[in-house]
């Protein structure tokens, strides 16, 4: 589809969603600050003037600082931004809850080994993958299959809960105390992993209310990157998505999750080296367990915290 045709496209999406579900009383933008929520948050001003739809930001204090800078900025002009945080700081729930580990699908079934050993979804997740490429996010990795044994057992928690506490609990308190029950994503199709499975940019529950609006399904990062220059007096970025550090992506700030966790550490390293120093210490044990098994970070790292 042509880049203009797809950008009237998903303004009559925004459009209709709003006849239909009464966005601007019912929604809320979740705002991550990163260039798939900021191009959402100038979209629905195209597509909805003087919207006072809200753009919630969840402060987790894992962001990078440019990201934290670029959201505080705009709420200081912007009242629609409300600045929410979680109900404890990522150290303490990271070792009462558990470690995020290579990825959610891999985090989950390991916090199940750990707490009760070699249940049949696990099994199921240490078989082979007989599927390809297409059934790696179902299957443990070859490499990662010698976890699971008692003698090479990780010596700290792990779960895939790290996302479910720092953001959607927080989210999810805001939505019963505002009555705006739709959260607006910058979802995209095009991100990969599970994110490809989703069919369409409504989400609703198992009793039909909608609990989730993805506007952006269907775009890729050619036409985001078209809409940015063509509206360059409008849409503003992060300063992580610009040189010298030209991010792809953001994220949390060194989240053992990123599959280019290696790239990330090292850019940050010459341009973040306060904001690394930080990442050693709250994923200290996931980097020693991935360096030591020279999985997604090398093997010999020297990191100099002080």
């Amino acid at each position: 589809m042509d880049n203009e045709l797809l950008l009237f496209d998903r303004i009559e999406v925004i459009k209709s969603a709003n006849q239909k579900y009464d966005l601007e009383n019912n929604a809320y933008l979740s705002f991550s600050g990163g260039k798939d929520s900021t191009i959402l948050h100038y979209l629905l001003d195209m597509a909805l003037p003087n919207n006072r739809i809200p753009r919630v930001f969840i402060d987790t204090g894992i962001e990078y600082m440019m990201i934290r800078e670029f959201v505080m900025g705009l709420a200081k002009s912007d009242d629609r931004f409300v600045i929410i945080k979680p109900s404890q700081p990522i150290k303490p729930m990271l070792e009462k809850y558990g470690y995020p580990f290579k990825s959610k699908e891999f985090a989950h079934h390991y916090g199940i080994f750990q707490k009760s050993g070699k249940t049949l979804s696990v099994l199921k997740f240490l078989q082979e993958n007989e599927g390809g490429t297409n059934n790696q996010f179902i299957v443990c990795p070859t490499k990662l299959r010698p976890l699971f044994e008692e003698e090479h057992k990780l010596p700290f928690k792990v779960s895939a809960n790290c996302c479910r506490k720092m953001k959607k609990e927080p989210a999810h308190k805001y939505e019963k105390e505002s009555g705006r029950t739709i959260a607006i994503t910058g979802m995209r199709n095009a991100e990969g992993g599970q994110r490809m499975s989703i069919k369409g940019c409504i989400l609703t529950d198992k009793n039909g209310n909608v609990k989730r609006f993805h506007p952006l399904i269907k775009v890729d990062d050619e036409w985001e990157e078209w809409l940015i220059h063509t509206h360059t007096h409008t849409i503003a970025l992060a300063k992580v998505y610009c040189q010298p550090l030209n991010f792809k992506r953001s994220g949390c700030r060194g989240c053992p999750f990123a599959l280019d966790l290696e790239e990330q550490l090292e850019l940050m390293e010459l341009y973040l080296p306060n904001e690394r120093k930080a990442c050693e210490i709250i994923w200290k044990p996931v980097y020693d367990a991935y360096r030591k098994m020279n999985y997604r970070l090398k093997r010999v790292e020297k990191v100099k915290l002080f």
